[in-house]
């Protein structure tokens, strides 16, 4: 297959679904996707969010739209979650088998703590998120204002912060830092809009970035120019390790009201769209840009 000029790295909260629905609601979404990797754009998901939810909410409209044949026709996929504790590749039959790095994930008895925590004190806005393989992770139930929860979410937050400093594992939340006995601190509590992680240090999106680029370097050409897109300021950092290995890249920030960083790459912006609708504006555009 000949390789398109062109490669994306994809956060999927904000910029693919929604963050209301938290589903693909755009409907040229999907197909825009798949008409991209038939035409050999190498297009990496790189997420917070677990394996089952990119199975289940991306992957199945996706396999929907036709990309089981671009995928044997010789496109490429490949699926970072978790922010680069767990990856799976994606073929004709769709997802992999889910590979995992246990050295980063956070022990069962905190994670039990935390589903206990969660029901006692939280479970009216929150709910534990059973689906994470390395990550403590808690979301925004769907009948909940946003409003709402995020007066709620700062509590939780410190009870999670709690939870770790007593358990002597070393923790990290704002410019706050307890260390652990041997005077590191592995962990960090991330909030996000509709949720909050607690997750290992060396996890974030450069980290997905890299491993999603060596993916792709390993199984065939990679083009020069790359997109990232995200809806978080820690989503610069797909573009910032494309950056700094060698590739023109820019970066597409799709909820622009956080603040624009300063970048020695272009950022871009869609307009006054935001969240999927700016998503869809962009894929639409390389679709027609690249004559698809």
């Amino acid at each position: 297959m000949t390789i398109a000029p062109l490669g994306l790295l994809l956060d999927i909260d904000g910029p693919i679904a929604s963050p209301l629905t938290r589903t693909i609601v755009q409907p040229s979404i999907p197909g825009d996707l798949v008409k991209l990797v038939a035409a050999g754009v190498p297009i990496a998901f790189i997420t917070g969010r677990s394996d089952t939810f990119v199975r289940e909410q991306v992957v199945v409209p996706l396999m929907a739209a036709g990309l089981a044949d671009a995928l044997a026709g010789g496109g490429r996929m490949f699926v970072v979650c978790e922010k680069g504790a767990v990856w799976f590749t994606m073929g004709a039959q769709g997802a992999g088998p889910v590979e995992v790095d246990n050295t980063v994930a956070l022990p069962q008895y905190f994670a039990d703590e935390i589903r206990r925590v969660v029901d006692e004190r939280f479970a009216d806005t929150m709910f534990f998120d059973n689906t994470k393989r390395a990550m403590v992770s808690v979301e925004q139930r769907h009948e909940v204002d946003a409003a709402v929860f995020q007066q709620q979410q700062p509590l939780y937050n410190e009870a999670a912060f709690e939870a770790l400093v007593e358990h002597g594992l070393g923790a990290r939340y704002g410019d706050r830092e307890v260390p652990n006995a041997a005077g590191d601190v592995p962990y960090r509590i991330d909030p996000t809009i509709i949720s909050s992680d607690v997750e290992s240090v060396t996890l974030d999106k450069d980290r997905g970035a890299e491993r999603a680029l060596s993916y792709f370097v390993e199984h065939g050409e990679v083009p020069h120019t790359w997109r990232s897109v995200g809806d978080s300021r820690s989503d610069y950092k797909m573009a910032d390790y494309l950056y700094a290995a060698g590739y023109d890249v820019a970066h597409v920030d799709v909820r622009p009201a956080d603040g624009l960083l300063e970048r020695p790459y272009r950022v871009i912006v869609e307009g006054d769209l935001i969240h999927d609708e700016a998503g869809a504006a962009f894929l639409s555009y390389w679709v027609r840009k690249l004559g698809l």
